[in-house]
């Protein structure tokens, strides 16, 4: 048999594959001993560098923060008899981790199972796992088809590309960068670029307040900087913080009963003075649209709202549940000032827009489109504020062009930046060979002649290494549900994908 027939006849384990990745519940946590990523990436990385070795292929560990499997290559005689080493390294990276599930699935997020739809549900699926499961077994097929590489054959185990990628650095450090590839976590038929990537915070300090009437006292929100956050709370109190249970002089009035039935009274007037503010997240509702709700807890009032997620490239396919309330919030009579500032600050600057616009950051080419702005993240208590930003920009831009725009805004608003990560952006010419040998694997396996090599804003390890561009795994007008709420897979397009992986890695081989 041939390659093709080989994995086509792997439809059940390529499936069986993924489920069990699914399984493993791979988000980023606190690094252990030899797990720096914490025990579930690690499990779902070990799985796999067992699956390898188990196959006959070679395992290669960077002290847990990433490996390999890899089949070597070598260059043959006309007789088919090897001469000399493989010359040069074909890498295709992938990722194991993945970001929080998130609430709202009508699917256990993490027991990935094939329904009766033919899909595969789980947190990965699309977004690395299915690619996993689909190269992997594509290469399988290859060997087991007895295809000669001419070149190594590197199934790269990216473990952080979520956070950080310093998993990837690592790695780099033990094994080399191969010398050409892919990554397979994006769209079809080829990203020949990618937007620059930011990563940032801003900040404020809050001063001290004195002031009577609605505290703000925290807001937090989002679980991931590259996530549109679909859920977001604060917590709100009516008090007197210079003067709440002090007479003159500064002593504390009343004694036993008297000072017990004194405090309760007022905490049950605070209570009652905030809790009138519900009927004003009712109102909001029906004017705006928004889902905003309110319930007590003990004397203070807790304030949610509800979003939509998407993944934070493309922010506008999502409803950002910080925005919502930050709107809310605007309408209320906040009496500490430095909150007030900050959630004025925000609505002015920042409030619905994906664009940047009002942090002065907008700008676009005619290579990759407009900048794109997330806000990802909120933690906001008594002293300070933070926001953390996802920002993507255009490929012929700078991150420090991006700064340079950006500081007037946050110098006027008394506010700080603080600098966390910038990923260049990364772009080829269509007329690039390994681009356009790339276009023709899609093209034959597709019949879509129309669709042309595209640049997207997300950030895949292709930029992690020379002559590389995403490729796959999602094929046009697929809806892109990554980062989301019931994240799936459908298995017949998974081994669609594989067989165009598996004509990719022969092409770029022989």
């Amino acid at each position: 048999m041939n390659y093709k027939e080989i994995l086509s006849n792997y439809r059940g384990e390529v499936a069986g594959m993924l489920c069990d990745l699914v399984s493993f519940r791979s988000v980023n946590a606190e690094p252990l001993e030899g797990k720096p990523f914490g025990e579930e990436v690690h499990k779902a990385y070990a799985y796999m560098l067992e699956r390898g070795e188990r196959d006959g292929f070679d395992a290669f560990d960077a002290d847990g923060y990433g490996g390999h499997i890899e089949w070597p290559g070598a260059v043959t005689d006309e007789r088919g008899e090897i001469v000399e080493a493989a010359d040069g390294t074909l890498g295709v990276a992938v990722h194991l981790d993945v970001v929080p599930a998130g609430d709202g699935w009508a699917q256990d997020p993490w027991e990935g199972t094939l329904s009766d739809d033919g899909n595969i549900y789980g947190r990965g699926t699309t977004d690395n796992k299915g690619a996993v499961a689909a190269v992997y077994y594509a290469m399988k097929s290859l060997k087991e088809a007895g295809h000669a590489p001419s070149k190594n054959i590197r199934l790269i185990l990216g473990l952080d590309e979520e956070v950080e990628w310093v998993g990837m650095d690592k790695y780099f450090e033990q094994a080399g960068q191969p010398d050409f590839g892919f990554a397979p976590d994006a769209d079809f038929p080829v990203i020949n670029g990618e937007k620059g990537i930011l990563v940032f915070e801003i900040a404020k300090k809050f001063e001290g307040s004195h002031e009577a009437g609605l505290h703000l006292r925290s807001v937090t929100g989002g679980s991931a900087v590259n996530m549109v956050p679909d859920g977001c709370r604060a917590v709100l109190a009516y008090d007197n913080p210079s003067n709440a249970s002090k007479g003159k002089g500064g002593k504390t009035r009343g004694k036993g009963k008297g000072k017990q039935a004194s405090m309760a009274a007022k905490e049950s007037a605070a209570r009652d003075k905030a809790f009138a503010f519900v009927k004003e997240a009712a109102a909001h509702n029906e004017r705006t649209g928004a889902r905003i709700s309110c319930k007590g807890v003990g004397t203070a009032l807790e304030v949610s709202a509800k979003g939509v997620s998407a993944h934070g490239s493309l922010p506008e396919k999502g409803v950002n549940a910080i925005s919502v309330l930050m709107d809310f919030l605007s309408t209320l009579p906040i009496a500490n000032e430095s909150a007030r500032d900050f959630v004025d600050f925000y609505c002015t600057h920042i409030g619905h827009e994906t664009d940047g616009k009002g942090l002065g950051i907008a700008m676009s080419d005619g290579l990759s489109g407009a900048l794109v702005v997330n806000i990802g993240m909120i933690a906001l208590n008594r002293e300070a504020a933070v926001l953390s930003v996802n920002v993507r920009y255009p490929v012929s831009k700078t991150g420090d062009g991006v700064y340079e725009v950006l500081m007037p805004a946050i110098d006027a608003n008394g506010l700080g930046v603080v600098k966390e990560s910038d990923k260049p952006p990364l772009y080829y010419s269509e007329d690039e060979p390994f681009v356009r040998t790339l276009m023709e694997v899609y093209r034959e396996n597709t019949g879509d002649a129309d669709s042309k090599p595209i640049v997207i804003g997300g950030g895949t390890y292709a930029r992690s290494f020379p002559q590389a561009v995403a490729f796959g795994l999602r094929f046009p007008n697929e809806e892109d549900i990554t980062h989301q709420k019931d994240e799936n897979i459908n298995l017949d397009s998974l081994m669609k994908a594989a067989h165009i992986y598996a004509d990719a890695i022969y092409r770029l081989t022989r």
